[in-house]
């Protein structure tokens, strides 16, 4: 694949993902501005690639490694389990901490709201 087709696969998946350039700067560890460059064609190291594919779910050819609704999937995951983490150390702290079940219900709630609820909207926000 050549070089402006990777690019346009990357940003047809950016777009599928409704990711805005700050929040996949963000999320995949490069720059605002070196994402700017690498959306535009313009010279960025191959690193910068790796990681954007990577983080895309894309392989350095553009092609679809990890389907679009498993990286929704794991990006709610990622997102209900830090928001659980915060009200069990909120909990802790209350000397009520929750019981395994009562924790893995909130998962499976934010997960959900991640995923088809309220919380849809902020699912790529960093």
């Amino acid at each position: 694949m050549k070089r402006l087709e990777l690019i346009n696969q990357i940003i047809a998946r950016k777009e599928q993902l409704g990711i805005t350039v700050e929040n996949l700067a963000k999320l995949s560890g490069v720059g605002i501005r070196t994402i700017n460059r690498l959306l535009k064609n313009e010279d960025v190291k191959l690193s910068t690639v790796e990681h954007v594919t990577n983080f895309l779910g894309l392989d350095f050819a553009g092609n679809e490694q990890v389907p679009l609704n498993q990286l929704k999937k794991q990006r709610a995951r990622e997102k209900a389990l830090f928001l659980a983490s915060v009200v069990q150390g909120i909990s802790t702290l209350e000397m009520q901490g929750l019981e395994d079940e009562s924790l893995n219900r909130i998962i499976a709630s934010y997960e959900k709201e991640f995923l088809n609820g309220s919380y849809q909207d902020t699912l790529w926000v960093a």
